[in-house]
């Protein structure tokens, strides 16, 4: 059985991930395939309760703390769903995977490349998406699409310097990354965004 594909999404918060996401999901569905929707922090039942711990406005933890965490949740959502459905050949989609960790405890928190690559090898070994779709946005506009939720969770309430760090970090790896991580510019209409997405995704289905 041929390997599924896997693909992630990744952004700051108010980048317009979630709703490129049901776009992709039907796209996909169009071309014959039934895709695993997961995210991170999250995906399984373990990796949920600690994403509730992670995104609580009452936590309070050191950043290494905040790191080791995401990858412990990463660690059971390899095992329990993205590693087990694509050796089923089914086609899977993240939102968020090791990239965010890199963005957001690394350029957001300040933690050591050299600490996320030890847990990233650790945690992965070789494992690395066949695809990252990255919608960038500049920080204000994704403020201001983030004030509109009405509870927003403890990285959402962060300030502009935290998400500029994270920005800078994301557009850092898609320059080491390019033949992986598609930058696309998110502060366009959703029609345009939705075309470049259905163009990354063409070329990822005429290869699979």
């Amino acid at each position: 059985m041929r390997q599924g594909k896997f693909i992630t999404l990744e952004g700051i918060d108010g980048a317009g991930k979630s709703t490129q996401l049901a776009w992709i999901v039907d796209l996909l569905q169009q071309a014959g395939l039934q895709p695993v929707v997961t995210r991170e922090p999250g995906g399984t039942p373990f990796g949920e309760q600690l994403r509730a711990l992670l995104l609580d406005n009452a936590s309070v933890m050191h950043a290494e703390t905040e790191a080791l965490l995401m990858f412990a949740a990463r660690r059971e959502h390899l095992d329990k769903v993205i590693l087990p459905s694509l050796t089923q050949g089914q086609w899977v989609i993240s939102d968020r995977f090791t990239d965010a960790s890199y963005a957001y405890q690394g350029g957001g928190r300040g933690l050591s490349q050299d600490k996320l690559k030890a847990l990233e090898q650790w945690t992965l070994g070789t494992l690395q998406p066949d695809l990252t779709l990255y919608f960038d946005v500049q920080v204000e506009l994704g403020q201001q699409r983030v004030s509109r939720i009405k509870h927003r969770d403890r990285f959402e309430k962060e300030q502009a310097d935290f998400f500029q760090r994270v920005r800078a970090a994301y557009l850092d790896r898609a320059r080491q990354f390019p033949q992986r991580i598609k930058i696309i510019d998110s502060s366009q209409s959703l029609e345009d965004v939705g075309r470049v997405v259905e163009h990354s995704l063409q070329a990822l289905l005429e290869n699979g």
